[in-house]
Protein backbone atom coordinates (compact mmCIF):
# COMPACT_ATOMS: atom_id res chain seq x y z
CA UNK A 1 0.00 0.00 0.00
CA UNK A 2 1.52 3.53 -0.72
CA UNK A 3 1.85 5.50 2.29
CA UNK A 4 -0.14 8.17 0.85
CA UNK A 5 -3.04 6.60 0.58
CA UNK A 6 -5.69 6.82 3.23
CA UNK A 7 -6.21 3.82 5.80
CA UNK A 8 -9.53 2.76 6.39
CA UNK A 9 -10.49 2.49 10.11
CA UNK A 10 -13.87 1.25 11.48
CA UNK A 11 -14.96 2.02 8.28
CA UNK A 12 -13.85 5.67 8.07
CA UNK A 13 -10.76 6.30 6.08
CA UNK A 14 -7.89 8.23 8.33
CA UNK A 15 -5.62 9.79 6.32
CA UNK A 16 -2.10 8.82 7.34
CA UNK A 17 0.67 10.20 9.34
CA UNK A 18 3.09 12.59 7.97
CA UNK A 19 6.37 14.84 9.58
CA UNK A 20 6.15 18.68 9.11
CA UNK A 21 9.04 20.84 9.76
CA UNK A 22 8.09 24.40 10.35
CA UNK A 23 10.88 27.12 9.97
CA UNK A 24 10.05 30.61 11.41
CA UNK A 25 11.72 33.68 11.95
CA UNK A 26 9.82 34.31 15.69
CA UNK A 27 6.91 32.37 17.39
CA UNK A 28 4.14 32.19 14.99
CA UNK A 29 2.57 29.27 13.70
CA UNK A 30 2.09 27.16 16.71
CA UNK A 31 -1.76 26.76 16.90
CA UNK A 32 -1.14 25.71 13.44
CA UNK A 33 1.54 22.68 14.44
CA UNK A 34 -0.47 22.22 17.37
CA UNK A 35 -3.50 21.34 15.03
CA UNK A 36 -1.16 18.83 13.24
CA UNK A 37 0.19 17.24 16.65
CA UNK A 38 -3.52 16.34 17.69
CA UNK A 39 -4.24 14.58 14.97
CA UNK A 40 -1.57 12.70 15.49
CA UNK A 41 1.25 13.95 13.03
CA UNK A 42 4.77 14.58 13.83
CA UNK A 43 6.30 17.99 14.59
CA UNK A 44 9.15 19.81 14.82
CA UNK A 45 9.89 23.47 14.96
CA UNK A 46 12.63 25.84 14.30
CA UNK A 47 12.13 28.98 15.52
CA UNK A 48 15.16 31.93 14.45
CA UNK A 49 14.52 34.57 17.44
CA UNK A 50 16.08 34.26 21.10
CA UNK A 51 13.26 36.25 22.62
CA UNK A 52 10.85 33.49 22.02
CA UNK A 53 12.75 31.11 23.61
CA UNK A 54 10.01 28.68 25.48
CA UNK A 55 6.99 29.26 23.22
CA UNK A 56 4.81 26.02 22.70
CA UNK A 57 6.95 24.35 24.71
CA UNK A 58 4.73 21.34 25.93
CA UNK A 59 2.68 21.77 22.87
CA UNK A 60 5.39 20.54 20.02
CA UNK A 61 9.04 19.54 20.05
CA UNK A 62 11.19 22.28 19.02
CA UNK A 63 14.25 22.16 17.53
CA UNK A 64 17.77 24.43 18.01
CA UNK A 65 18.10 24.35 13.23
CA UNK A 66 16.27 22.92 10.93
CA UNK A 67 18.43 22.23 7.95
CA UNK A 68 19.96 18.97 9.46
CA UNK A 69 15.77 17.71 9.98
CA UNK A 70 14.63 18.15 6.08
CA UNK A 71 15.23 14.59 5.05
CA UNK A 72 13.23 13.91 7.94
CA UNK A 73 9.95 15.67 6.94
CA UNK A 74 7.14 14.93 4.40
CA UNK A 75 6.39 18.67 4.25
CA UNK A 76 8.87 21.91 5.01
CA UNK A 77 6.84 24.74 5.89
CA UNK A 78 8.10 28.09 5.92
CA UNK A 79 5.55 30.18 7.44
CA UNK A 80 6.68 33.79 7.32
CA UNK A 81 8.83 36.02 4.08
CA UNK A 82 11.88 36.21 3.65
CA UNK A 83 12.61 32.22 3.18
CA UNK A 84 11.26 32.21 -1.05
CA UNK A 85 14.48 31.57 -2.26
CA UNK A 86 15.22 28.92 0.18
CA UNK A 87 11.81 27.20 -0.69
CA UNK A 88 12.13 26.95 -3.85
CA UNK A 89 15.81 26.12 -4.41
CA UNK A 90 14.60 22.94 -1.89
CA UNK A 91 11.14 22.79 -4.05
CA UNK A 92 13.82 22.19 -7.13
CA UNK A 93 15.77 19.34 -5.35
CA UNK A 94 11.93 17.90 -5.20
CA UNK A 95 11.03 18.65 -2.01
CA UNK A 96 7.87 19.23 -0.29
CA UNK A 97 7.38 23.08 0.84
CA UNK A 98 4.88 25.25 1.55
CA UNK A 99 5.36 28.60 1.59
CA UNK A 100 6.61 31.55 0.14
CA UNK A 101 8.86 31.73 -3.32
CA UNK A 102 11.07 34.75 -4.05
CA UNK A 103 8.46 36.37 -6.56
CA UNK A 104 5.39 36.35 -3.48
CA UNK A 105 8.52 37.44 -0.84
CA UNK A 106 8.76 40.65 -3.05
CA UNK A 107 5.05 40.74 -3.67
CA UNK A 108 4.78 41.56 -0.39
CA UNK A 109 7.85 43.03 0.82
CA UNK A 110 8.46 45.40 -1.63
CA UNK A 111 4.87 47.34 -1.85
CA UNK A 112 5.92 49.42 -4.87
CA UNK A 113 6.73 45.87 -6.68
CA UNK A 114 3.36 44.49 -5.32
CA UNK A 115 1.49 47.18 -7.24
CA UNK A 116 3.53 47.31 -9.90
CA UNK A 117 2.59 43.70 -10.46
CA UNK A 118 -1.22 44.09 -9.78
CA UNK A 119 -1.16 46.77 -12.57
CA UNK A 120 0.74 44.94 -14.69
CA UNK A 121 -2.07 41.83 -14.31
CA UNK A 122 -4.69 44.62 -15.32
CA UNK A 123 -6.09 45.42 -11.73
CA UNK A 124 -7.11 48.60 -10.76
CA UNK A 125 -4.45 50.01 -8.41
CA UNK A 126 -4.52 53.47 -6.32
CA UNK A 127 -1.55 55.93 -6.98
CA UNK A 128 1.47 55.11 -4.46
CA UNK A 129 4.98 56.52 -4.33
CA UNK A 130 7.80 54.48 -2.50
CA UNK A 131 10.40 56.71 -1.13
CA UNK A 132 13.90 56.10 0.36
CA UNK A 133 14.78 59.45 1.36
CA UNK A 134 12.52 61.35 4.13
CA UNK A 135 13.46 64.89 2.71
CA UNK A 136 11.62 64.14 -0.74
CA UNK A 137 8.87 63.00 0.38
CA UNK A 138 7.60 66.06 2.40
CA UNK A 139 8.64 67.56 -0.58
CA UNK A 140 6.20 65.55 -2.54
CA UNK A 141 3.51 66.09 0.09
CA UNK A 142 3.97 70.17 -0.06
CA UNK A 143 3.92 69.88 -3.79
CA UNK A 144 1.01 67.81 -3.91
CA UNK A 145 -1.54 68.55 -1.23
CA UNK A 146 -3.89 65.98 -0.57
CA UNK A 147 -4.94 62.93 1.73
CA UNK A 148 -2.28 59.94 1.92
CA UNK A 149 -1.70 56.91 4.08
CA UNK A 150 1.90 56.09 5.11
CA UNK A 151 2.95 52.73 5.09
CA UNK A 152 6.53 51.47 6.19
CA UNK A 153 8.27 49.60 3.71
CA UNK A 154 9.92 46.01 4.23
CA UNK A 155 9.20 43.06 6.20
CA UNK A 156 7.58 44.67 9.38
CA UNK A 157 7.26 43.07 12.49
CA UNK A 158 4.40 39.93 12.10
CA UNK A 159 2.65 41.58 15.73
CA UNK A 160 1.71 44.11 13.56
CA UNK A 161 3.10 46.86 15.43
CA UNK A 162 4.47 48.48 11.96
CA UNK A 163 3.29 52.44 11.91
CA UNK A 164 1.11 52.49 9.21
CA UNK A 165 -0.73 55.54 9.81
CA UNK A 166 -4.09 56.82 7.92
CA UNK A 167 -3.98 60.69 6.87
CA UNK A 168 -7.34 62.73 8.31
CA UNK A 169 -6.66 66.47 6.24
CA UNK A 170 -7.41 67.00 3.12
CA UNK A 171 -4.53 68.71 2.39
CA UNK A 172 -1.79 66.34 3.96
CA UNK A 173 -1.15 68.29 7.23
CA UNK A 174 -1.03 65.94 9.04
CA UNK A 175 0.83 63.32 7.04
CA UNK A 176 3.51 66.23 6.42
CA UNK A 177 3.87 66.68 10.18
CA UNK A 178 4.64 62.91 11.07
CA UNK A 179 7.14 63.04 8.34
CA UNK A 180 8.42 66.28 9.53
CA UNK A 181 8.74 65.34 13.53
CA UNK A 182 9.58 61.73 13.37
CA UNK A 183 11.99 61.87 10.32
CA UNK A 184 15.03 61.76 12.44
CA UNK A 185 13.79 58.36 14.39
CA UNK A 186 12.61 56.56 11.18
CA UNK A 187 15.44 56.73 8.70
CA UNK A 188 17.08 54.43 11.29
CA UNK A 189 14.44 51.43 11.30
CA UNK A 190 11.88 52.33 8.38
CA UNK A 191 14.45 53.73 5.65
CA UNK A 192 11.57 52.72 2.87
CA UNK A 193 8.24 53.87 3.04
CA UNK A 194 4.94 54.77 0.86
CA UNK A 195 2.44 57.41 0.19
CA UNK A 196 -0.77 56.10 -1.32
CA UNK A 197 -3.83 57.96 -1.73
CA UNK A 198 -6.36 57.60 0.24
CA UNK A 199 -9.76 56.67 -0.51
CA UNK A 200 -13.02 56.08 1.17
CA UNK A 201 -15.17 52.66 1.05
CA UNK A 202 -15.32 49.08 2.58
CA UNK A 203 -11.88 47.33 3.69
CA UNK A 204 -12.42 43.78 2.52
CA UNK A 205 -9.92 41.30 1.80
CA UNK A 206 -10.35 38.26 -0.70
CA UNK A 207 -7.58 35.05 -0.40
CA UNK A 208 -7.60 31.43 -1.14
CA UNK A 209 -4.58 28.51 -1.01
CA UNK A 210 -2.88 27.67 -4.01
CA UNK A 211 -1.13 24.31 -4.56
CA UNK A 212 1.59 25.62 -7.08
CA UNK A 213 -0.46 25.65 -10.36
CA UNK A 214 -4.23 25.85 -9.18
CA UNK A 215 -6.06 27.97 -6.82
CA UNK A 216 -7.62 25.51 -4.01
CA UNK A 217 -11.48 26.01 -3.71
CA UNK A 218 -13.64 27.53 -1.75
CA UNK A 219 -12.41 30.87 -1.55
CA UNK A 220 -12.02 33.28 1.73
CA UNK A 221 -13.50 36.50 2.40
CA UNK A 222 -12.23 38.30 4.98
CA UNK A 223 -12.92 41.64 7.16
CA UNK A 224 -9.97 42.26 9.51
CA UNK A 225 -10.18 44.37 12.64
CA UNK A 226 -6.59 46.09 12.66
CA UNK A 227 -6.48 48.85 15.47
CA UNK A 228 -6.50 47.82 19.27
CA UNK A 229 -9.42 49.12 20.66
CA UNK A 230 -13.08 49.11 19.66
CA UNK A 231 -14.28 51.47 17.55
CA UNK A 232 -11.20 51.65 15.30
CA UNK A 233 -9.03 53.12 17.66
CA UNK A 234 -5.74 52.88 19.25
CA UNK A 235 -2.39 51.73 17.41
CA UNK A 236 -2.38 49.31 14.45
CA UNK A 237 -2.00 45.77 15.88
CA UNK A 238 -1.99 44.00 12.80
CA UNK A 239 -5.13 41.99 13.01
CA UNK A 240 -7.25 42.07 16.86
CA UNK A 241 -9.69 40.17 15.31
CA UNK A 242 -11.31 39.20 12.02
CA UNK A 243 -15.49 37.93 10.75
CA UNK A 244 -15.10 35.32 7.81
CA UNK A 245 -16.59 33.01 5.31
CA UNK A 246 -15.97 30.51 2.78
CA UNK A 247 -17.43 31.65 -0.68
CA UNK A 248 -17.20 30.08 -4.39
CA UNK A 249 -15.62 32.54 -7.18
CA UNK A 250 -17.14 36.07 -6.68
CA UNK A 251 -16.84 39.44 -8.51
CA UNK A 252 -14.27 40.62 -6.05
CA UNK A 253 -11.83 37.50 -6.36
CA UNK A 254 -12.43 37.68 -10.14
CA UNK A 255 -11.16 41.14 -10.46
CA UNK A 256 -8.59 40.69 -8.16
CA UNK A 257 -6.46 37.63 -7.00
CA UNK A 258 -7.80 35.18 -9.99
CA UNK A 259 -5.49 37.48 -12.04
CA UNK A 260 -2.59 37.05 -10.24
CA UNK A 261 -2.93 33.33 -11.37
CA UNK A 262 -0.44 33.55 -14.19
CA UNK A 263 2.25 34.67 -12.07
CA UNK A 264 1.64 32.89 -8.89
CA UNK A 265 1.77 29.15 -11.00
CA UNK A 266 4.78 30.74 -12.59
CA UNK A 267 6.57 31.21 -9.16
CA UNK A 268 5.54 27.67 -7.98
CA UNK A 269 4.28 29.25 -4.96
CA UNK A 270 2.43 27.00 -2.33
CA UNK A 271 0.15 28.38 -0.01
CA UNK A 272 -1.81 31.11 1.23
CA UNK A 273 -2.50 34.65 -1.10
CA UNK A 274 -4.93 36.89 0.11
CA UNK A 275 -4.91 41.07 -1.63
CA UNK A 276 -6.75 43.87 1.35
CA UNK A 277 -8.71 46.12 -1.00
CA UNK A 278 -10.52 49.29 -0.12
CA UNK A 279 -14.16 49.20 -2.83
CA UNK A 280 -16.80 51.49 -2.82
CA UNK A 281 -19.23 52.06 -5.80
CA UNK A 282 -16.85 53.42 -8.10
CA UNK A 283 -14.16 50.08 -8.46
CA UNK A 284 -12.04 48.04 -6.09
CA UNK A 285 -8.90 48.85 -4.85
CA UNK A 286 -6.15 45.94 -4.01
CA UNK A 287 -3.79 47.59 -1.28
CA UNK A 288 -1.44 44.63 -0.27
CA UNK A 289 -1.13 41.29 -0.10
CA UNK A 290 -0.06 38.75 2.37
CA UNK A 291 1.60 35.72 0.36
CA UNK A 292 2.11 33.67 3.20
CA UNK A 293 -0.04 32.03 6.69
CA UNK A 294 -1.94 34.57 8.25
CA UNK A 295 -1.78 35.89 12.11
CA UNK A 296 -4.32 34.92 13.33
CA UNK A 297 -6.47 34.54 10.32
CA UNK A 298 -4.88 30.75 10.35
CA UNK A 299 -6.51 29.94 13.46
CA UNK A 300 -10.17 31.40 12.05
CA UNK A 301 -10.07 29.70 8.90
CA UNK A 302 -9.29 26.60 10.90
CA UNK A 303 -12.38 26.95 12.90
CA UNK A 304 -14.68 26.48 9.20
CA UNK A 305 -12.45 24.21 7.73
CA UNK A 306 -13.94 20.73 7.62
CA UNK A 307 -11.20 18.49 5.96
CA UNK A 308 -8.35 17.46 8.12
CA UNK A 309 -5.40 20.04 8.55
CA UNK A 310 -2.57 17.56 7.88
CA UNK A 311 -4.61 16.11 5.11
CA UNK A 312 -5.17 19.25 3.23
CA UNK A 313 -1.53 20.51 3.85
CA UNK A 314 0.13 17.43 2.31
CA UNK A 315 -2.64 17.48 -0.43
CA UNK A 316 -1.86 21.14 -1.36
CA UNK A 317 2.26 20.54 -1.22
CA UNK A 318 1.68 17.72 -3.18
CA UNK A 319 0.61 20.09 -6.23
CA UNK A 320 -2.87 18.08 -6.01
CA UNK A 321 -6.45 19.48 -7.12
CA UNK A 322 -9.01 19.38 -4.11
CA UNK A 323 -11.93 21.08 -2.85
CA UNK A 324 -11.85 21.98 1.00
CA UNK A 325 -15.00 20.75 2.92
CA UNK A 326 -15.64 24.25 5.19
CA UNK A 327 -18.38 25.12 7.25
CA UNK A 328 -21.17 27.05 6.18
CA UNK A 329 -22.05 30.40 7.60
CA UNK A 330 -18.91 32.73 9.27
CA UNK A 331 -16.49 32.26 11.50
CA UNK A 332 -14.83 34.83 14.08
CA UNK A 333 -11.90 35.55 15.78
CA UNK A 334 -10.98 37.33 18.82
CA UNK A 335 -7.02 38.11 19.28
CA UNK A 336 -6.82 38.33 23.17
CA UNK A 337 -3.23 40.51 24.49
CA UNK A 338 -1.80 41.09 27.61
CA UNK A 339 -0.72 44.69 28.85
CA UNK A 340 3.21 43.36 27.77
CA UNK A 341 2.09 43.83 23.91
CA UNK A 342 2.73 47.50 24.23
CA UNK A 343 6.09 47.47 25.62
CA UNK A 344 8.85 48.87 23.63
CA UNK A 345 11.40 47.05 25.27
CA UNK A 346 11.17 43.53 25.12
CA UNK A 347 13.38 43.03 28.32
CA UNK A 348 10.87 46.13 30.17
CA UNK A 349 9.93 45.32 33.68
CA UNK A 350 6.11 44.62 32.02
CA UNK A 351 6.99 42.07 30.15
CA UNK A 352 8.69 39.86 33.11
CA UNK A 353 5.14 40.90 35.27
CA UNK A 354 2.69 38.71 32.35
CA UNK A 355 5.74 36.50 31.17
CA UNK A 356 4.79 32.83 33.10
CA UNK A 357 1.19 34.12 34.23
CA UNK A 358 -1.29 31.46 34.32
CA UNK A 359 -3.88 31.38 31.59
CA UNK A 360 -7.19 29.66 33.12
CA UNK A 361 -11.10 28.82 32.13
CA UNK A 362 -13.25 29.30 34.43
CA UNK A 363 -14.61 25.84 33.09
CA UNK A 364 -11.67 24.00 31.94
CA UNK A 365 -13.44 21.41 30.01
CA UNK A 366 -14.78 23.75 28.03
CA UNK A 367 -12.02 24.74 25.26
CA UNK A 368 -13.40 24.44 22.03
CA UNK A 369 -12.17 27.15 19.96
CA UNK A 370 -9.38 27.87 21.81
CA UNK A 371 -6.39 28.56 20.05
CA UNK A 372 -2.87 29.01 21.04
CA UNK A 373 -0.34 32.06 20.50
CA UNK A 374 2.48 32.87 22.48
CA UNK A 375 1.73 30.61 25.33
CA UNK A 376 3.62 27.07 26.75
CA UNK A 377 2.26 24.06 28.51
CA UNK A 378 3.54 23.67 32.07
CA UNK A 379 2.53 20.85 33.15
CA UNK A 380 -1.13 21.02 32.36
CA UNK A 381 -1.17 24.84 33.30
CA UNK A 382 -0.78 27.17 30.28
CA UNK A 383 1.17 29.71 30.94
CA UNK A 384 2.05 32.92 28.86
CA UNK A 385 5.58 33.06 27.16
CA UNK A 386 7.82 35.04 24.76
CA UNK A 387 7.20 38.50 25.18
CA UNK A 388 4.96 39.60 22.33
CA UNK A 389 2.06 40.31 24.78
CA UNK A 390 -0.21 38.35 22.03
CA UNK A 391 -1.91 35.61 23.90
CA UNK A 392 -4.79 33.77 22.33
CA UNK A 393 -7.07 33.25 19.69
CA UNK A 394 -10.62 32.47 20.33
CA UNK A 395 -13.06 31.12 17.57
CA UNK A 396 -16.57 30.14 16.70
CA UNK A 397 -18.74 29.35 13.70
CA UNK A 398 -22.55 30.03 13.25
CA UNK A 399 -25.51 30.05 10.58
CA UNK A 400 -25.30 34.48 10.94
CA UNK A 401 -22.81 36.61 12.26
CA UNK A 402 -25.05 37.78 15.23
CA UNK A 403 -25.16 33.99 16.61
CA UNK A 404 -21.51 33.50 15.87
CA UNK A 405 -20.44 36.88 17.55
CA UNK A 406 -22.49 35.36 20.17
CA UNK A 407 -20.96 32.22 21.08
CA UNK A 408 -17.61 33.53 20.16
CA UNK A 409 -18.20 36.05 22.88
CA UNK A 410 -19.56 33.53 25.57
CA UNK A 411 -16.08 32.06 24.78
CA UNK A 412 -14.06 34.67 25.09
CA UNK A 413 -16.16 35.45 29.01
CA UNK A 414 -14.69 31.41 29.41
CA UNK A 415 -11.07 32.79 29.95
CA UNK A 416 -8.92 34.17 32.89
CA UNK A 417 -6.02 36.23 32.46
CA UNK A 418 -5.39 39.24 34.48
CA UNK A 419 -6.37 42.49 32.49
CA UNK A 420 -6.53 40.42 29.46
CA UNK A 421 -7.16 42.95 26.42
CA UNK A 422 -9.57 42.15 23.37
CA UNK A 423 -12.32 43.80 21.43
CA UNK A 424 -15.76 43.95 21.68
CA UNK A 425 -17.13 44.83 18.19
CA UNK A 426 -15.48 42.21 15.47
CA UNK A 427 -18.46 41.73 13.22
CA UNK A 428 -20.33 44.64 14.42
CA UNK A 429 -20.24 46.70 11.34
CA UNK A 430 -21.09 43.54 9.29
CA UNK A 431 -25.04 44.84 8.33
CA UNK A 432 -23.95 48.06 7.05
CA UNK A 433 -20.86 46.63 5.07
CA UNK A 434 -22.62 43.57 3.82
CA UNK A 435 -25.54 46.28 2.59
CA UNK A 436 -22.71 48.30 0.87
CA UNK A 437 -21.35 45.31 -1.18
CA UNK A 438 -24.34 43.22 -1.96
CA UNK A 439 -25.29 46.60 -3.61
CA UNK A 440 -22.42 47.14 -5.13
CA UNK A 441 -22.33 43.34 -6.34
CA UNK A 442 -19.12 42.34 -5.11
CA UNK A 443 -19.45 39.46 -3.08
CA UNK A 444 -22.15 38.09 -5.81
CA UNK A 445 -20.98 35.18 -7.34
CA UNK A 446 -19.43 34.59 -10.36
Amino acid sequence: MNNNESVPVNGKEIFPKKKFLFVSLESLSGDLAWTLVKEGHEVKSYIKSPEDEGVYSGFFERVPTWKEHVDWADVVIFDDVEFGLIADNLRKKGKLVIGGSEYTDRLEIDREFGQAELKRHGINVLPSWQFTNYDEGIKFVRENPGRYVFKPGGNTPSSGKGMLFLGQEDDGRDILELLEQNKSVWEKHTPVFLLQKYISGVEVAVGAFFNGHDFIYPINVNFEHKRTFPGDIGPFAGEMGTLMYWSEPNKLFKATLEKMHPALRESGYVGYVDINCIVNHRSIYPLEFTSRFGYPTTSIQLEGIMTPTGEWLYKMAMGENFDLKTKRGFQIGIRILVPSYFASDRKAEIVQRYKDLAITFKNPLMKEGVHIEDVRDDNGVWRVAGCSGVVLIITASGTTVEDTRRLVYNRVQNVVIPNMIYRTDIGAKWPIDSDRLQTWDYLKLA
